[in-house]
């Protein structure tokens, strides 16, 4: 026979134990709700890369070499000048010359004059339109045939190397980015210009170099310069994008988890994806501006503290 009071004891302790465990449930669903945090769909930019390194170097280097063997008696330009095809760039006497103004100078000034009018300096020209990059001579030093007296440059470009698995992704006229390890701050814009036909073999890896042709030339640019170079395979402008790790994969299919505005319900819905940079992703179909994305708000907030925006597009390394 159980006692009364042992009858009002189970009771207190059932109610007591309902009482917490509905107080434990409530506790865990808004828990669960606070970490959700929603999002719209944007429109916005995405764009894929392919990356590499390169150097700053001469499209067309030049070494320009005296047709006669002889004394350099003037240089008229310097590194850095811009020339023409067909300025004069040095003038130098012959070994004849130079000997026989030599042996004028020796004597009086009318003689050393006379000979200067009759026997002409030699001029150096320039082959080429462009830039005075090396000057390795100076007046007076006597130099032969086989020796460069300067070092010209029509333009200067970022060879870049690209392995086998990546120059397919690369086409001439393709937009880039250069930077360079001296001035990481700079972004020099560039267009691929030309691609090599012929591979090299580096460190048993199969390369192709790149010309990438920079759209402005800064004062600073120098040949030998590192450079990273990232050039934009795919862009696509004005599309709706949502952050990658909004997506669910079931299968074969992507879904995104999104509130269902009629009983504030998560619910998934399937979407059809485009391009995507790593961080952001295309969304072709199945979203509008207007729906709501549920995601995880310790995720959302964790990319949000990276410095980044979730919809910024990335550089796809």
């Amino acid at each position: 026979m159980i006692k009364p009071k042992n009858i009002i004891m189970l009771i207190l302790i059932l109610l007591i134990s309902g009482f917490v465990f509905m107080k434990v449930n409530n506790k865990n669903n808004n828990e669960n709700e606070s970490e959700i945090e929603y999002i719209n769909p944007e429109l916005g930019t995405i764009y894929s890369s392919v990356n590499t390194t390169g150097v700053v170097e001469p499209q067309n280097r030049l070494e320009v070499k005296p047709s006669i063997s002889g004394r350099i008696e003037e240089i008229l330009v310097y590194e850095g000048n811009r020339v023409n095809k067909g300025d004069v760039l040095a003038l130098m006497s012959s070994t004849e010359r130079a000997a026989l103004i030599d042996a004028a100078q020796s004597r009086d000034e009318e003689t050393l004059k006379y000979w200067q009018e009759v026997y002409k300096q030699t001029p150096i020209l320039s082959p080429i339109a462009g830039e005075v990059i090396v000057r390795s001579v100076e007046p007076g030093q006597t130099v032969t045939t086989s020796d460069s007296v300067l070092v010209l440059s029509d333009r200067l470009i970022i060879s870049a190397q690209f392995d086998e698995t990546d120059v397919g992704k690369v086409r001439v006229n393709q937009k880039a980015i250069i930077t360079l390890d001296a001035y990481p701050e700079v972004t020099i814009r560039g267009v691929v210009n030309h691609i090599a036909y012929e591979s090299e073999l580096v460190n048993n890896v199969t390369i192709y170099d790149v010309d990438i042709l920079p759209e402005e030339i800064p004062d600073f640019l120098r040949s030998g310069m590192s450079a990273n170079v990232e050039v934009i395979e795919n862009e696509k402008n004005n599309i709706l994008i949502i952050p990658q790790m909004a997506l669910v994969q079931q299968g074969n299919t992507f879904c995104v988890n999104i509130k269902d505005k009629k009983n504030d319900k998560v619910i998934k819905r399937e979407v059809t994806t485009g391009i995507n940079d790593g961080t952001n992703i295309e969304i072709t179909s199945g979203l509008t501006r207007d729906d709501l994305i549920a995601l995880k708000q310790t995720d959302f907030l964790k990319k949000k503290n990276s410095g980044s925006n979730p919809f910024m597009p990335s550089r796809k390394k």
